[in-house]
C-alpha cells in the first residue's frame, strides 16, 4: 500500500518548493507532485521536507570508534545518526598499517551486515583515509603507518573481494611515489579517489584529477594551502569543475569567511561532510579516534593530546545551519548534505526527492532541526515520540 507524505515545501533538485506531496511504495519514491495534498496524505503543519542526508566522512559517534566497531557499536551510530537528519553515511578509517586498516574494514563491513533492517541510517561502505597520505600533512594521523600506495599495497585492496566490493572511497595524497597510477588503478575499479592530507602542488592536483580523482578531504585542512602564486591543494580545487569540495562547516577547521568564500567560488561541487569522530554527540572527555586518544573539551573541538584537531565533534545538520548562518540560502545548504555527496559517490538514487529514489525523507522545522526522518520508506526518527535513553549530549549536539 502507497503511503503519501505531503509538506509546505520541499527541496526538489536544488530548489525549495511547495506545497509538495511524496508518494512512497515498498520503500522507494515513486512519485512528486507539487500543489493540494492528495487524499490520505500524511500532512506536514509547518517546516520542510528535503531527502536524508548523507555524510561520506564519519569515523564514528556516540562513543563508537570504527577502527574498534562491533555489532553493537555500528547499531548505536546507526540509530543516533537520523536525529541529525543523516540517512546514510559512509564509516572512515583513518590511517594504520595496510594489514591492520584491512582488518578494521572487514570489521566494519561485518557489522554494518549484522544491521537489521529498519534500524536507523544505513552504511554505505567504507572510506580508508589512508595510509596512502603525506607525513608532511599528517594532521592526527601517525605519519609512522603511512606509506606509498605501491602496486603491492593497492592490490593488497583490491585483491581483497570483499572489501573490493565495498570500498566506496580512498584518500590518498597523490605526488607520494606511484600516486597517480593507484588513482588510476582504484578509479578503474570503481573507487572514489579524493586528494587529501596532501602536500601537492596545483600542478600534482590537477594531475591527479587527469587520472580520475574527484574529490577534496576536508578542503583547506591537512593540505598545502593556498597562495597566490601556487595555488596548492584549495587553489585547484576551488576552480577545477572536477573536484567536489569536502567541507568540515563546524566553523572550527574552516572560518565562516572562507565557508562563504568556498560557496561563492564553487557553492554547487560542496559536500558538506562532518569527519566525526567518537566523540561526537558525546560530553567532554577522552574518546579514541583510530585507537588513540582524543579529547573533547567545553569548546567542542576533539584534540589529540598533544593539541592538534582530531576530526570533529560536528554533526550534518548543524553544519547545514552554520552554512545558513554565513550568508549561504537553504536550498544550497541542503543541496551539499543530500545531491552533492550522493553523487560524486555514484548513488543516484540517494539525496534526492525523486521518482525512483529510495524513500529516506527528513521533515525540518522552521529552524533547521529534524522533526521526523525515514529511512526506506519507514519512520526512524520521531522527536516527537520518547525514544530510548541516547548518550548524554547527543539530542542537544546539533545545537
Amino acid at each position: 500500500m502507497d503511503a503519501v507524505v505531503a509538506a509546505p515545501r520541499a527541496l526538489l533538485g536544488r530548489t525549495i518548493v511547495g506545497p509538495a506531496s511524496v508518494r512512497i511504495r515498498d520503500g522507494r519514491i515513486v512519485e512528486v507532485t507539487t500543489g493540494e495534498a492528495p487524499p490520505g496524505a500524511e500532512v506536514l503543519s509547518d517546516g520542510l521536507l528535503t531527502p536524508g542526508l548523507v555524510d561520506v566522512q564519519v569515523n564514528g559517534a556516540v562513543g563508537v570508534d570504527f577502527a574498534e566497531v562491533d555489532a553493537d557499536g555500528m547499531r548505536s551510530v546507526a540509530e543516533a545518526l537520523p536525529s541529525t537528519g543523516v540517512t546514510r553515511f559512509l564509516p572512515t578509517l583513518i590511517t594504520a598499517p595496510v594489514d591492520v586498516v584491512l582488518r578494521q574494514a572487514r570489521a566494519v563491513l561485518a557489522a554494518s551486515a549484522a544491521l537489521p533492517d529498519g534500524v536507523g541510517a544505513r552504511p554505505l561502505g567504507v572510506h580508508l583515509e589512508g595510509p596512502f597520505l603525506s607525513p608532511k600533512r599528517a594532521g592526527v594521523h601517525d605519519p609512522s603507518f603511512m606509506v606509498e600506495p605501491g602496486p603491492d599495497q593497492i592490490s593488497a585492496l583490491l585483491d581483497d573481494d570483499t572489501l573490493r566490493r565495498a570500498l566506496r572511497m580512498v584518500t590518498l595524497a597523490p605526488e607520494q611515489p606511484g600516486g597517480l597510477e593507484a588513482v588510476r588503478r582504484l578509479v578503474e575499479a570503481g573507487v572514489l579517489v579524493a586528494v587529501g592530507h596532501s602536500d601537492a602542488t596545483g600542478e600534482q592536483t590537477r594531475a591527479a584529477a587527469d587520472a580520475g580523482a574527484r574529490m577534496v578531504t576536508h578542503l583547506f585542512n591537512a593540505q598545502r594551502p593556498l597562495g597566490h602564486r601556487e595555488p596548492g591543494v584549495p587553489g585547484v580545487a576551488l576552480v577545477d569543475e572536477r573536484f567536489t569540495l569536502g567541507l568540515i562547516a563546524d566553523l572550527a577547521h574552516v572560518g565562516p569567511d572562507v565557508c562563504r568564500l568556498v560557496f561563492n567560488a564553487a557553492g554547487a561541487r560542496v559536500a558538506l561532510v562532518t569527519d566525526a569522530v567518537a566523540a561526537a554527540g558525546m560530553p567532554p572527555g577522552r574518546y579514541h579516534l583510530g585507537g588513540a586518544d582524543v579529547l573533547l573539551t567545553e569548546d567542542g573541538v576533539p584534540r589529540s593530546p598533544e593539541g592538534t584537531i582530531a576530526g570533529s565533534a560536528l554533526t550534518l545538520d548543524r553544519a547545514v545551519r552554520n552554512i545558513v548562518s554565513v550568508g549561504v540560502p537553504v536550498a544550497d545548504a541542503l543541496a551539499s548534505a543530500t545531491i552533492v555527496p550522493a553523487e560524486v559517490i555514484g548513488e543516484a538514487g540517494l539525496g534526492r526527492l525523486a521518482p525512483g529514489a529510495v524513500a529516506d525523507l527528513v521533515w525540518w522545522d522552521d529552524e533547521l532541526r529534524p522533526k521526523k526522518v525515514w529511512v526506506d520508506g519507514r519512520v526512524v526518527f520521531d522527536a516527537a515520540v520518547p525514544a530510548l535513553p541516547v548518550p548524554a549530549g547527543y539530542a542537544t549536539a546539533g545545537q
